[in-house]
């Protein structure tokens, strides 16, 4: 018999050891008050800071488009078009665009616009759905720096040939439809045609919007702050742009073309603010339009209602590291040690039951402040960028994964230190300080990009529900929630680091614990 028990420990304990190790932390009162004390400050701060955010329109808020995607966007433009009743095309020449955009005034009430168009400025031909805001398009475009673009469905952008627009350098654009199809095609001379890209609008009925329009996003300044990190304001411009050479095949209704300044917001007395504009001239055709066709980005986002979870994960550290090094405080670790002879299996159960519990409490906070912090934010009159419901699901569990992958590194950390206090201050130096240097704009852009790519802290990339887009410019800053890898990439790198330190603890047990 005596012969028998290590084997089975060994090989078929490790049930029997998880067991044992999850007696120990539910027998001490401290360790699981603690943890629901995680998941209440978790859901209290994030309650605290959403009914501290509250928003005004100055009476009934204007809805926000929604693309076809379910994604918030700006649908705001001049469009020029006539009724396309089936498959067909539209061909342009398109020889200007130009534009003004407002600098910040040097001196009080002397406005200061210049001449120029922003980088993401756009002007081309498009076929829409319908005249309703988020519906379908497919589009063909120059910008303002940015070459020639195809765009459809506001989240997608296919980049064509680089370079400008000028009466020495027209651009040729033609767009075709067949079907739920559209391809977008460039030209320099009107004969040879190149390829830019082709969309599929599934549902697309048969009769739809076909023309020419102008767009311009306000021009974007980030401003370096004094002690790092960046602000950043967005100010008015336009963009103007000249068409000839217009060409519609295929079943097309109207005898004339019909302009609408697509999503324009209206003044007080329902004058239009900043208006586009349309002018034709024999064959020309002279567009002005403002505003954008793009994601918006401007609203709440969800994880917003998150902001106690770093408070939370520190007392998940604290508990994590002293869940190992009260055995060594106490003089208990060889017992434990003695339990399972394989000690890395013995540290594995410590871990899965460290991982598992607080896995739990993090799930259970985050869907309660992601739930009731929603709900005090739009009563309070914020919009809520909406997301998928697969996105909402990632941002909670991600979370939630986050606190477990979290408490094994601070396992981890304990069990290298054997020490409480060293323990948990090594923990959060590694974990939380480089995520609070990043988003706190205390450092430079790309310092804190960089500690958010190769430190614990990337972990919080999970949390993000709002993608950067290469085609929308903005400030996409840590502080604004945005993050330099994607959100699983983010997290693998903590989860990578949980397991590194895991294994130099069992490491370190085999050699100092022997």
């Amino acid at each position: 018999m005596s012969t028998t028990a290590p084997h089975r420990a060994g090989r078929g304990g490790f049930a029997r050891l998880l067991r044992a190790e999850w007696t120990k932390f539910r027998t001490v009162r401290g360790w699981v008050l603690a943890m629901a004390g995680a998941a209440l400050v978790t859901v209290l701060l994030g309650l605290l800071s959403a009914s501290g955010s509250h928003q005004s329109c100055g009476g009934v808020c204007p809805a926000v488009p929604v693309g076809p995607g379910g994604e918030a966007v700006e649908d705001k433009f001049y469009f020029v078009h006539r009724p396309l009743e089936g498959d067909g095309s539209i061909t342009v020449r398109v020889t200007s665009m130009t534009g003004q955009i407002r600098l910040p005034d040097i001196n009080p009430g002397n406005r200061r616009v210049i001449s120029g168009v922003v980088p993401w400025a756009k002007a081309g031909i498009m076929i829409k759905e319908s005249m309703k805001q988020g519906s379908a398009y497919a589009a063909v475009m120059v910008t303002g720096k940015h070459g020639v673009r195809m765009q459809h469905d506001f989240t997608q952008d296919v980049a064509g040939r680089p370079g400008g627009v000028s009466k020495q350098s027209p651009r040729w654009l033609r767009l075709t439809r067949s079907g739920e199809e559209l391809t977008g095609y460039e030209s320099t001379d009107g004969r040879q045609w190149t390829e830019v890209g082709t969309a599929r609008l599934t549902g697309l009925p048969a009769a739809v919007q076909v023309g020419l329009f102008a767009a311009s996003p306000g021009d974007l300044t980030v401003t370096p702050g004094d002690f790092g990190g960046s602000s950043a304001a967005s100010r008015f411009a336009e963009a103007t742009a000249v068409f000839d050479q217009v060409s519609l095949q295929g079943p097309v209704g109207g005898d004339a073309w019909r302009p609408d300044d697509v999503g324009v917001t209206l003044n007080p007395d329902g004058s239009a603010h900043h208006p586009g504009g349309f002018k034709e001239s024999g064959s020309t055709y002279t567009v002005t339009g403002v505003g954008d066709i793009a994601p918006l980005s401007d609203g709440q986002q969800i994880e917003n209602t998150l902001t106690g979870a770093l408070t939370g994960l520190i007392v998940v550290i604290v508990v994590a590291v002293m869940f190992i090094t009260a055995e060594y405080r106490r003089g208990l670790i060889r017992t434990t040690l003695l339990a399972g002879p394989r000690r890395g299996r013995t540290l594995a159960a410590k871990a899965l039951a460290i991982g598992t519990v607080t896995f739990v409490t993090g799930l259970a906070a985050a869907t309660a402040a992601v739930t009731f912090g929603g709900q005090v934010l739009r009563a309070n009159g914020n919009y809520i960028l909406p997301v998928t419901a697969f996105t909402e699901l990632r941002v909670i569990v991600g979370t939630a994964v986050l606190f477990a992958a979290a408490a094994v590194l601070a396992l981890a950390v304990g069990t290298l230190f054997r020490r409480s206090v060293p323990a948990v201050i090594a923990a959060i130096v590694v974990i939380v300080v480089p995520y609070i240097l990043a988003t706190a704009s205390v450092l430079p852009a790309s310092a804190a990009q960089w500690l958010l790519r190769l430190t614990p802290a990337a972990g919080f990339a999970i949390q993000q529900s709002i993608p950067e887009y290469a085609h929308v410019l903005g400030d996409y800053a840590p502080s604004a929630g945005y993050y330099p890898l994607a959100p699983w990439a983010g997290l693998a790198v903590l989860c990578g680091y949980a397991a590194l330190a895991l294994g130099l603890a069992v490491f370190q047990l085999r050699r100092r614990d022997a």
